[in-house]
């Protein structure tokens, strides 16, 4: 059974969604602050976050950073304000959805299975992808340079994996956003060069000349390889 933790200082939400995440077979931790938010992450470990922006003591955003710090477990943030800086701030730090108060809890459900289910994998592929000093594992979720792991979300690893499982072809942002957010994302290509622009920066830390992830001016990007093995 998978562990969902629920932060939110609304008792009432907390106590709605705790039924409806039982219902559908999760294990349920509630925090109702930014402090036990992380007190608990760290002590049970959950498979998967719901984490409200305004909270006392700690928000919403500084809990995600934090967790963001450790481990690339999925995140789902939720807030009564729909502006889109916010969307797009929570997006950056590392958030796999955003969720705008009022949402039925059915809603909640869907997004955090299809958060959960998000991952590029093709039937009959290889869920190791190994491009010269870079390893790609979707078995255990590892991003690795030169046998040195590097710390990415989930969804920059979906990112990575889904442009170098298909090397030299160009994915238009578009395409890259439906894919990896889904069709019903309420964002913008400007999400996709964001997490592009964090993957690189962390990526760009190993030297790799032999593979990277390549502008395509006017299109979108690619991975590029010079020489590969996989």
């Amino acid at each position: 059974m998978q562990k969902l933790l629920i932060v939110d200082d609304n008792q009432q939400i907390t106590a709605i969604l705790a039924e409806y995440a039982q219902k559908n077979h999760y294990q349920v931790i509630i925090a109702y602050d930014g402090i036990e938010a992380l007190r608990l992450f760290k002590s049970e470990k959950p498979d998967v976050v719901l984490l409200d922006v305004m909270m006392p003591k700690k928000d919403g955003f500084a809990v995600c950073r934090e967790i963001r710090e450790t481990s690339n477990v999925p995140i789902l943030m939720i807030t009564a304000r729909g502006e889109d800086f916010e969307r797009i701030m929570g997006l950056e730090i590392g958030a796999d959805d955003y969720i705008v108060k009022p949402f039925s809890p059915g809603e909640v459900m869907a997004r955090i299975k299809a958060v959960m289910r998000r991952i590029i994998r093709e039937d009959n592929q290889p869920q190791c992808l190994t491009y010269d000093n870079l390893t790609i594992n979707l078995d255990d979720y590892t991003v690795s340079i030169n046998g040195e792991n590097i710390l990415l979300t989930k969804k920059e690893i979906d990112l990575l994996w889904t442009l170098a499982n298909h090397p030299q072809k160009a994915y238009t942002r578009e395409e890259l956003l439906n894919l990896l957010w889904g069709f019903d994302y309420f964002g913008d290509t400007r999400t996709v060069d964001s997490h592009i622009k964090r993957l690189r920066g962390k990526l760009g830390k190993q030297i790799h000349p032999n593979w990277a992830i390549k502008t395509i001016w006017g299109v979108g990007y690619k991975f590029e390889v010079i020489s590969h093995e996989k």
